[in-house]
């Protein structure tokens, strides 16, 4: 059986879609089990806020590391026995292919962390996630969507859900380049720092600084946008 973790701020967007089809049919066959939590659980802010102004400046807010890490961690915490792959689902990611879906569908648990905002603060992307996985070279509001599409690929795949056991068988693009690391407060988390230039407020730097951190994502993640 598989176990699918996703972590959200928008948790009732999800019942429409796992609660119907092939998705249901299968958590009512025992295939998968899918629980959602909600990120704001936790925060330790008390109006429950779970994103901040990007260091640097910069228009719109980038999501905190700390509640993140806090709902991995528990979630992790009850599957102790079992490997755990954590998903980002955000546009620099890979873009997701039967293959990548194939891959994935070997774990027998993930953890799905939908982005939102102007970005998520890097050191989650560094310290606490796995794997990137975007549907397409587009932009959405948020992961969620991608999450439903990633779920419904992976409970497709798993043994005994078909009833056909033949019919498997049958703003980061801007510029050509994919989105700098974004960092939000705390500046020091677990001994993990936010680049000292985004501190600094000099404007030029930092926009050189983003600059060059773009290209060198675009050119080891993306290389075929730099060729358009």
């Amino acid at each position: 059986m598989m176990r699918i973790d996703i972590i959200t701020i928008f948790p009732k967007m999800f019942a429409p879609v796992l609660n119907e089809s092939i998705v249901k049919r299968a958590q009512n066959k025992g295939k998968v089990k899918i629980y959602i939590h909600n990120l704001r659980d936790y925060s330790t802010d008390k109006h429950k806020k779970v994103d901040g102004r990007p260091f640097g400046g910069g228009s719109g807010m980038v999501m905190r590391p700390e509640p993140i890490f806090r709902a991995v961690e528990n979630i992790k915490s009850g599957v102790r026995r079992q490997a755990s792959g954590v998903i980002l689902l955000c546009p620099q990611g890979e873009r997701l292919s039967q293959n990548v879906a194939k891959r994935l569908a070997k774990y027998k648990h993930l953890i799905l962390i939908c982005g939102h905002y102007e970005g998520i603060d890097e050191r989650v992307r560094q310290y606490l996630v796995d794997e990137e996985v975007s549907i397409g070279d587009y932009v959405l509001t948020g992961g969620e969507l991608p999450a439903m599409v990633l779920v419904d690929c992976l409970v497709r795949l798993i043994p005994g859900v078909l009833g056909d056991k033949n019919s498997l068988n049958f703003e980061s693009f801007a510029g050509n380049l994919l989105e700098y690391p974004q960092y939000t407060r705390p500046a020091n988390y677990r001994k993990m720092k936010a680049p000292a230039i985004l501190l600094s407020g000099n404007h030029k730097k930092i926009a050189e600084w983003r600059k060059s951190q773009a290209m060198k994502i675009t050119k080891k993640k993306r290389p075929d946008l730099l060729n358009v």
